[in-house]
């Protein structure tokens, strides 16, 4: 059963068209949706480099999909602050798993990728015990990619360089992505689902913007999780952490053979936050800059249980 949460509709390209395999999965209830959020902040970026590894692993409704692209709607929401909206939208895919949900999960994608690539976990993750739940797919706004030559591509912040020991980080495109992400919990909020009940998630940037925004967040949120990514403007942390999230739980997770973000570093990040008294559960798993069905796997038992499933 479909619903619409607004007009003026934007078509969503399928997740199918990356190469999954489709099969109908569930007889609840799903929302698909675009929403626009516009800021007045420049935009950012991220890369996903690859889900294909997760071909086979992860299906998902082709109906869905289909209708989606069909009937996908689009909300104006403004992120704090604002006086007036600007050029830039982020738009997102949603899908709630029964009516009037109960929980928010957040999940944010990598460079060059857009909100679909996570689609599938939706459909994976039995989340059932929680009672109804949104998952939020945002895509990234469009910008030069340094590290890629100029090109233009869905980033949450530029890529300077792949030395993480020159410490060239893209703190403007961070922060004014934080606002971005912000505005996505505010609207959970807005929409009846309490901080306390909303996770949020990133792989690779989104990982990064997942610890940028969610250490800074003034009300405790349920969870972080944080998939092949790092801690970004690490040095900034502890002086701009909000105690409200001081013990909120963290879910990191790693492939010890990433050539893209090297399990070196997100060691480091793991001890930068452990060093600060966060609550960190870390896993590593024989893989590359990727996604596994066992890290899946332990995601969907955490989030049982911050979620009190």
């Amino acid at each position: 059963m479909f619903r619409l949460v607004s007009l003026d509709l934007n078509g969503i390209r399928p997740a199918a068209a990356k190469g999954f395999e489709a099969r109908p999965k569930a007889s609840a209830p799903i929302v698909w949706a675009c929403i626009e959020i516009q800021a007045q902040a420049d935009t950012v970026h991220g890369r996903f480099d690859t889900v294909a590894d997760m071909k086979g692993r992860f299906q998902f409704a082709e109906e869905g999909l289909q209708r989606c692209r069909r009937r996908s709607a689009r909300l104006a929401i403004r992120t704090a602050n604002d006086s007036k909206p600007n050029d830039m939208a982020l738009e997102a895919i949603e899908h709630e798993t029964g009516p009037a949900p109960r929980a928010s999960l957040i999940i944010l994608h990598g460079l060059g990728a857009d909100g679909n690539d996570f689609v599938p976990v939706a459909h994976e993750l039995d989340l059932a015990a929680v009672g109804p739940v949104r998952f939020v797919f945002p895509h990234a706004p469009t910008r030069p990619v340094t590290i890629n030559g100029g090109h233009v591509m869905r980033a949450w912040y530029d890529i300077l360089g792949l030395d993480s020991h020159l410490q060239r980080e893209d703190e403007p495109g961070l922060r004014e992505s934080q606002a971005l992400v912000e505005a996505l919990i505010a609207r959970e909020k807005a929409r009846g689902v309490a901080a306390g009940r909303i996770v949020l998630a990133g792989f690779s940037q989104g990982c990064a913007m997942t610890l940028m925004t969610g250490l800074r967040h003034a009300e405790r949120l349920a969870g972080l999780v944080g998939l092949s990514g790092y801690l970004p403007l690490a040095a900034k942390a502890a002086a701009e952490r909000h105690a409200a999230n001081s013990d909120t739980p963290i879910f990191l997770a790693h492939g010890t053979s990433d050539p893209v973000i090297p399990i070196a570093r997100a060691r480091q990040s793991r001890d930068a936050l452990v060093a600060l008294g966060h609550p960190v559960e870390w896993h590593e798993y024989p893989m590359p800059h990727s996604v596994s069905a066992a890290e899946i796997a332990d995601l969907e038992r955490w989030l049982l249980r911050v979620l009190g499933g």
